[in-house]
């Protein structure tokens, strides 16, 4: 609950550029004092600004959360999500599993499998480094603060020198029109260096998804074998991934 009021306050205060103590307790139903815990740990986040009497936003539109509020944000429905793209992969299959929270779960939920998997972020590898039966390989690259994803060229040339049966790939918009996007270009174009290397290209993302276009485009959505997402995920946008030839699954 605290998680989804984190989320509920950063959305509104975004939304209106600024709110007040008073306006965010009667929207979330907290007491203001838990109103005020609730603004001093996103402030320390660089989620917003405190003043006197409220906050204001610091995240520009269309920029992301932070990554610390985002995982916590979700959380069940991330597992959940993890547990049916875990599901999809063979013992023995070789991974490319993005970076972000819903792939850091993925990464969990991989821990005692046998695969071979290169994780694009330092928190997936950190997830993975003791897992007992895994082939853990790690590309080179530029850790982006707090994201902890790895970028730039070397990541690409890793990504370049090998061959995966899977990609794993998270998004920040996923639509049948505009396809999978990213906020950040340079993680746009790790996503589409480890696309190419793959043979099966998995999507795995929440369903508020589905209705978001982020600026960096990677690839159309007809280039995608399945999408896995939650079960609120709304009929006509999987419906219309379904008729670019996209499997969907929801969970």
């Amino acid at each position: 609950m605290s998680a989804d009021r984190l989320r509920q306050i950063t959305d509104a205060v975004r939304a209106s550029g600024s709110r007040s103590v008073a306006e965010l307790a009667e929207l979330t139903g907290a007491s203001d004092m838990t109103i005020r815990r609730d603004l001093e740990a996103l402030s320390e986040q660089g989620v917003l600004e405190r003043y006197r009497g409220g906050a204001r936003s610091l995240l520009l539109r269309g920029e992301e959360t932070p990554f610390p509020l985002r995982a916590r944000d979700g959380l069940e429905v991330k597992r959940r999500l993890a547990a049916e793209v875990a599901a999809l992969l063979a013992d023995g299959e070789s991974v490319v599993l993005d970076s972000g929270t819903t792939c850091l779960e993925v990464a969990r939920a991989l821990h005692h499998r046998r695969l071979t998997v290169m994780p694009l972020s330092l928190h997936a590898a950190n997830a993975l480094a003791d897992a007992p039966r895994l082939t853990l390989l790690l590309p080179g690259g530029a850790p982006r603060r707090g994201e902890l994803a790895l970028t730039g060229p070397l990541t690409e040339a890793s990504l370049a020198a090998l061959r995966f049966d899977t990609a794993v790939i998270g998004c920040c918009g996923l639509t049948a029109a505009d396809g999978l996007t990213a906020y950040d270009l340079a993680d746009a174009a790790v996503k589409r260096a480890a696309i190419a290397s793959a043979r099966r290209v998995v999507a795995v993302t929440e369903s508020a998804k589905l209705s978001r276009t982020a600026l960096a485009h990677v690839l159309p959505a007809s280039a995608l074998h399945a999408v896995v997402t939650d079960a609120q995920a709304p009929q006509d946008a999987t419906d219309a991934l379904a008729a670019a030839g996209v499997t969907v699954r929801k969970v």
